[in-house]
């Protein structure tokens, strides 16, 4: 008996010391523990903030800072001139508030008919079709296309002589139309282009968004009498309105930046001039004019800020009209 308490005595004294190291150990872990789960945040999201400060904060800090100079490739010194650039840009700069009416005028004429049409179109693809994988399938198709045939077969379409869009106004006995001469022509011209390519994003986006609406709600809608139309407004609309604001949004701010299409509309060496008059030239154009060909690279800065201000200021305005519209219904 005292032979087994004595072989006993050491394990269980080893037990105690296995115990105590163990608890020294699990001690000694919890600042690692503390201090992983108060910095490691931090860490994992660093790198935006790093990217972030490189290609986003320090541009627009250089941007602010170039606008208040006169700097050019051509002078060797930077002159501080405050404000000139912009009270320049306001007040004494016909050829800007030309590039403002066409970046402006264009915008209304795709971002407005570009998401009414994708609503619609969004809620027609929600219903049960035959080949509804195929249809959803084929308005994606457009997103994929380069920009640059885009721009050719439209060109194409719009061309004054043998143009398709010439050839049916012929049909129905209406005079060809030079669509890059006029103004409101070519704004139409480049609308329907961008209006082909984005229709279907955005009716990507509200059909997913239109796919988590719960079908209980339309089906007890129905009982109690209420049409498709109603229901459209009286549920599908309120239900969207994040989405709505969302495409708004960026709508906005593809529509204040638009370049390519223009750029690539424009026939013969017309380039970054919009045209023989400007009659398309947006405010990016005219940024890149002013910087490339003029080579008043300030001013240039003042421009792009300028395009920052409204840009914002269009963004917070449709946000605020989309809130409200959908609040209404």
């Amino acid at each position: 008996m005292s032979l087994d308490l004595d072989t006993a005595a050491p394990h269980s004294r080893h037990a105690h010391r296995a115990g105590r190291g163990a608890g020294r150990g699990r001690a000694s872990r919890r600042p690692l523990t503390r201090l992983d789960l108060k910095f490691s945040p931090y860490l994992y999201v660093l790198p935006f903030f790093v990217l972030f400060a490189i290609f986003g904060a320090y541009p627009i800090v250089y941007t602010v800072w170039i606008a208040l100079t006169d700097r050019s490739p051509l002078n060797a010194t930077i002159n501080f001139v405050g404000l000139d650039n912009f009270v320049e840009l306001l007040t004494d700069d016909p050829q800007f508030w030309n590039a403002v009416v066409n970046t402006f005028g264009m915008f209304v004429f795709s971002t407005v008919p570009q998401l009414l049409l994708a609503l619609l179109l969004a809620s027609a693809l929600n219903r049960r079709l035959r080949a509804q994988t195929f249809f959803r399938m084929a308005i994606a198709m457009p997103i994929i296309t380069s920009t640059a045939v885009v721009a050719l077969i439209f060109s194409m379409i719009y061309a004054r002589e043998f143009g398709l869009a010439n050839w049916l106004l012929d049909l129905v006995g209406i005079d060809p139309i030079d669509w890059r001469a006029s103004r409101f022509a070519s704004w139409f011209a480049i609308s329907s282009m961008v209006n082909w390519r984005w229709i279907g994003y955005n009716a990507l986006i509200y059909l997913a968004a239109m796919q988590s609406i719960s079908k209980d709600v339309y089906e007890a809608a129905a009982l109690d009498g209420a049409s498709r139309r109603r229901q459209f407004w009286s549920i599908t609309i309120p239900q969207l309105r994040p989405t709505i604001i969302f495409t708004l949004i960026i709508s906005t701010i593809g529509g204040l930046q638009l370049f390519t299409e223009p750029l690539l509309f424009t026939s013969g060496s017309g380039g970054i001039s919009g045209g023989s008059q400007g009659q398309f030239q947006t405010i990016t154009m005219y940024l890149l004019d002013v910087m490339n060909q003029r080579f008043r690279w300030g001013y240039a800065g003042a421009v792009a800020l300028v395009l920052f201000v409204l840009i914002a200021l269009m963004s917070i305005v449709n946000y605020l009209l989309a809130r409200r519209i959908s609040s209404d219904k």
